[in-house]
């Protein structure tokens, strides 16, 4: 009996650790930091090596939904449904996520990335960078699911 006790608790702490992060599978209503209008809806899906990636699933600013015309690399002239605008964001205890990167459609540029989850996971606080988190903006998301 002491046997299987132990077994099921080893098993209950295993799958705990092998938990899926709370972004996993979460969508959000990405929102401009200068217009704060509603941009995108987007999903974040955990990779194998722990990591999070977020993938626009649609646009929601009419005219910007057909490509991605100052992205370079891969993403030149992709349509932004289906881009991968977050990589390698990685939770780092509680509700913070750091060393991420994330591409802003608009001008093709792709910043450092961290963030924080807030109000019980109702909003996601992210800021991305270049160099020093000082030089950056934030953006407020919402989740949509």
């Amino acid at each position: 009996m002491k046997k299987i006790a132990l077994v099921l608790g080893l098993l209950g702490l295993s799958a705990l650790a092998n938990a899926a992060d709370p972004l996993n599978g979460t969508v959000w209503k990405t929102i401009d930091d200068k217009t704060k209008q509603p941009k995108a809806m987007v999903k974040f899906t955990e990779q194998s090596n722990g990591t999070l990636t977020a993938s626009i699933q649609s646009v929601l600013t009419k005219g910007e939904e057909n490509a991605c015309t100052k992205c370079e690399g891969p993403y030149h002239n992709k349509s932004l449904k289906g881009l991968t605008i977050v990589k390698g964001l990685k939770n780092v205890g509680g509700n913070s996520y750091e060393n991420g990167s994330i591409l802003d459609p608009q001008t093709g540029k792709t910043y450092k990335l961290k963030g924080n989850l807030t109000e019980g996971g109702k909003k996601l606080e992210l800021r991305g960078f270049i160099g020093v988190s000082a030089l950056g903006r934030n953006q407020t998301w919402i989740r949509a699911n």
